[in-house]
């Protein structure tokens, strides 16, 4: 626990509950962008903790979540043809589709296997060569790299019986849509850290100043949060609105250059829906023409198209991702919408909102 247990210090976190007491002056709200904080702050009671002018608002930062319900319903298509061994990371299996899940799927009889890499697939695929294996991929720049590592590899082996079915996501973008809206609430933000390692800060350094609204890169742990929180404020009372580092233990301006090189290469930048709030532009990859031929989209165009792609009318994940109101404001909330029996996506990932809620703070 070394390294880690001092961000989670009592005494020190009520120091900055006390630092940032002495130097709030007015109500702000602050938009945590990344699920793995909401579930933080949810299990430490960051938010309980903090003066009562500061709201936090939970943003998009699940990308389980987001996941469009036609790609959810392409997964569950292909995974239940007799030939797929279908890969995804594990926290897929219980998204909501249309009329059910990938673990339905599963227990109806389809290989579906969860992996922990998606270099792992080439594995399988090599080792089942009369199957066609497809990988989910799903997240925001965090795990890109070894997304477009697997295609990268894959191509250069010549693997015929390998293809990836994507849904990665950019942050960026969603914060700028976020913003743009006429009915954004949010006065600062804490950027994701993971994100920011790979991709560096370069972005969040531009939107600042275009939206006057500071954004403070955070980690993810209380002292973390709580740091962030506090830099933030500052800048609210101050009137600033820059990009600020808290978690330059991880973090630096460039990201990783190496990661950035491998996407650059197999990814391009498309527009892309989002589940629950709609399409965003600018905030999708897809594979580059030179690796078509590994778009499971594209391999397996007549088996995804048709599909019915209808979601809960009682769901109201879209207005909870983009702050509108929280997960507890849902008439489903613990009721129809549990984590055994989720009407969408923040109830059952491990980043989502209503999950942590659920959890930590049964209302």
């Amino acid at each position: 626990m070394k390294f880690l247990q001092e961000f989670r210090e009592p005494k020190l976190a009520q120091e900055y509950q006390l630092a940032i007491a002495r130097i709030i002056t007015k109500p702000w709200q602050i938009m945590e962008i990344c699920g793995g904080q909401t579930h933080s702050i949810l299990k430490y009671g960051l938010d309980q903790l903090l003066p009562s002018e500061i709201t936090l608002i939970h943003g998009p930062g699940c990308p389980v979540c987001v996941t469009p319900i036609n790609l959810i319903n392409q997964a569950i298509r292909l995974a239940s043809e007799s030939n797929v061994i279908f890969t995804s990371f594990g926290d897929m299996l219980r998204v909501p589709g249309s009329e059910k899940d990938l673990l339905r799927v599963k227990a109806e009889g389809g290989d579906i296997r969860i992996v922990y890499s998606p270099l792992d697939c080439l594995k399988i695929a090599q080792e089942n060569p009369q199957k066609e294996v497809i990988f989910f991929g799903v997240g925001f720049e965090t795990t890109v790299p070894a997304t477009a590592m697997a295609i990268y590899q894959a191509f250069q082996l010549q693997i015929p019986n390998f293809s990836m079915l994507v849904s990665h996501v950019l942050v960026p973008p969603a914060i700028e849509a976020i913003l743009s809206s006429p009915n954004c609430q949010v006065q600062g933000f804490l950027a994701a850290g993971h994100v920011c390692t790979v991709m560096g800060v370069t972005e969040y350094e531009n939107l600042a100043p275009k939206y006057g609204v500071p954004m403070v890169v955070t980690g993810f742990e209380p002292i973390d949060i709580l740091q962030g929180i506090y830099m933030c404020v500052q800048q609210l009372e101050k009137g600033e609105a820059k990009c600020e580092n808290q978690y330059n233990r991880s973090v630096n301006k460039e990201g990783n250059p190496t990661a950035k090189q491998i996407i650059n290469e197999v990814f391009e930048v498309v527009d892309r829906e989002w589940r629950g709030i709609g399409l965003i532009k600018n905030s999708g990859l897809r594979l580059k023409n030179k690796y078509s031929q590994l778009d499971a989209s594209q391999k397996f165009d007549l088996l995804v198209k048709n599909i019915n792609n209808s979601e809960s009318k009682e769901c109201i994940s879209g207005e909870i991702m983009q702050g509108w109101k929280k997960p507890h404001q849902c008439k489903a909330f613990g009721t129809l919408c549990t984590p055994e029996h989720p009407l969408g996506a923040p109830m059952v990932s491990s980043e989502g909102a209503c999950s942590a809620y659920y959890r930590y703070r049964n209302c």
